[in-house]
Order: C-alpha cells, then sequence, then structure tokens
C-alpha cells in the first residue's frame, strides 16, 4: 500500500522521478521509471572510486603514492581548449588549498565523495580514465549509464558528451558494492569492496536520502545536485532487518542546485528525504 502511496504522489511531481527500492541480490521491491536515464550529476563519482580501487589492486596505482593537485585537464572533445574548474562551484576547500602541492589519491577519492569535490574528482578521473569507469557500469551490470567526461568540461557538454545514470544502475552499482563486501564479486575483493562503503558511509551531505532515516542509521550512499536535478542512491543498513538499496532521481523544478548542508534545502532533498522515509517504514516487507 505504501508503495502504492508513493507512486501517486510522484506522479503529481513536474518532471521525472526514478525509483529502485529493494533487498540486496533480489528483484526490486518498488520500482519507477528505473531505465529512465537522467544527467547523473555528482553520482558518477561512485564509478570512479571504484575504478581508482580496481587500479590500485591490478598494481597500476598506488593509492598512498602523492600525485599533483592541478587545476588543468583534457577536455574529451577533441581539439577543445584544456579546462579547469571553479572555486565557487565546488564544495570542498581543503583539496582547493592543495592546488600546486601534493596530496594522494586515497585522499583526493575520500573527498570526491565525503565532500563531492568536483577538483578531486577531475583529479583522481585523469588518472584513471573513462574506458576504466565504462568497464565498472558494465561489470556491475548497468545497462543506460555512461561517464563521458570530467565534471566542468563544457567543451565536450556542448559538443553532446555527457554523464547519464539510471536508477536502476546506480542501484546495481550499489547493490554490487555492497554484495562485493561479504562475497567475492565482479568489481573488487571484498576488502576493498568494504573500503569504498567505508568512504560512503563516511558522506557529510546527508540532507536527502539520510535525512529520511532515524538518526544514527548507517547509509552507504552518494548524492548529487545542479538546478534541475537532485539524485539519492545508497544502501541502508537497519539494525533490524536485511541491508536494502534505495535510490530516487529526480530531474524536476523542484531542484534549485543550490549549497548542502546538513539541513534539507529544497523541494527536491524533501521529496527524497521522504521518499527514504517511507521505504524504512516498510524495511521489513520489502522483497
Amino acid at each position: 500500500m505504501i508503495f502504492a502511496e508513493l507512486d501517486a504522489r510522484l506522479e503529481r511531481v513536474p518532471g521525472t522521478v526514478s525509483t529502485y527500492v529493494g533487498r540486496l541480490d533480489a528483484d526490486p521491491t518498488w520500482t519507477r521509471h528505473a531505465d529512465a536515464t537522467h544527467y547523473a550529476a555528482s553520482t558518477m563519482k561512485v564509478g570512479v572510486l571504484v575504478a581508482l580501487h580496481r587500479a590500485a589492486e591490478a598494481g597500476h596505482l598506488d593509492l598512498d603514492a602523492p600525485v599533483e593537485v592541478r587545476n588543468d585537464f583534457a577536455s574529451t572533445q577533441p581539439d577543445a581548449p584544456r579546462f579547469s574548474c571553479a572555486r565557487h562551484y565546488d564544495n570542498d576547500d581543503a583539496v582547493w588549498d592543495r592546488v600546486g602541492g601534493t596530496a594522494s589519491l586515497r585522499w583526493l577519492a575520500d573527498r570526491m565523495i565525503v565532500r563531492s569535490s568536483n577538483l578531486a574528482t577531475n583529479i583522481v578521473l585523469g588518472h584513471v580514465g573513462l574506458p576504466a569507469v565504462a568497464e565498472v557500469w558494465a561489470l556491475a551490470g548497468a545497462r543506460n549509464s555512461v561517464t563521458g567526461r570530467g565534471i566542468e568540461d563544457f567543451a565536450a557538454r556542448e559538443a553532446g558528451i555527457t554523464n547519464l545514470v539510471t536508477a536502476a544502475d546506480l542501484a546495481a552499482l550499489l547493490g554490487a558494492l555492497a554484495l562485493g563486501a561479504v562475497r567475492p564479486g565482479p568489481l573488487a575483493p571484498p576488502e576493498r569492496c568494504t573500503a569504498m562503503l567505508d568512504v560512503l558511509i563516511a558522506q557529510e551531505h546527508c540532507e536527502d536520502l539520510a535525512a529520511g532515516l532515524p538518526e544514527g542509521t548507517r547509509i552507504a550512499h552518494k548524492n548529487g545536485w545542479v538546478r534541475g536535478v537532485r539524485h539519492g542512491a545508497g544502501v541502508v543498513y537497519p539494525g533490524d532487518a536485511p541491508p536494502y538499496v534505495v535510490v530516487a532521481c529526480t530531474t524536476t523544478d523542484l531542484a534549485d542546485g543550490g549549497p548542502t548542508g546538513e539541513e534539507i534545502v529544497d523541494d527536491a532533498c524533501r521529496l527524497i528525504a521522504d521518499v527514504s522515509a517511507a521505504v524504512w517504514d516498510a524495511r521489513h516487507d520489502l522483497r
């Protein structure tokens, strides 16, 4: 009954709202437009995180070796000029304070997730490469998601090169990570999947999915936002029920794309928090 009520509510929301809810390694309990594509915003950073750890596992990168923190990147669009990130558009002064110096890839990957730093993301992406992220999506079983460029690569964006996700694909990626922490899976050995989940659990932007959960509930999650877009994707670990995946992707005017903090900041945040709260109430009834 609760999911029928959610469907009725979401039907009235302007734009497109996609959802995926279900236990790990099981058919979903509830979906809504789960294969509709949305601009990825910062949810693409989960794929970059996994690609980094896979490269480290293969011995191609040392996560603790220092790398240059440089705000200068090659565009995905051939022959386009190099581009840089704008500090005012980022969420983490700590990374910017290191420009001109060095930092470890592990630290940069942490800042990419917990503070959603765009600068850190582009640096990490430059070390792993877009094909490695595409491989992560494929290994997770994603069907419609693509990471085609770095963040703020406007020349590529104008050429139609973009980053897309679906609720189903984000659920597949996070579900593969969560299952990979308890048994061998396609993404990485259990200890690496556990390390990546720990980073997602340390997420500091908690104004959407996490805001709908009781205080102290463990959730490994990543959100993303720009004007007109707000997404939340996570694995919730209740103390009294099996873990479950919950994803809500919104492309709607309710998302103002503004700065975020510990409080719910716009109607799209509130909507996702409400979805999360409703799913929490139904956690014992999920398939």
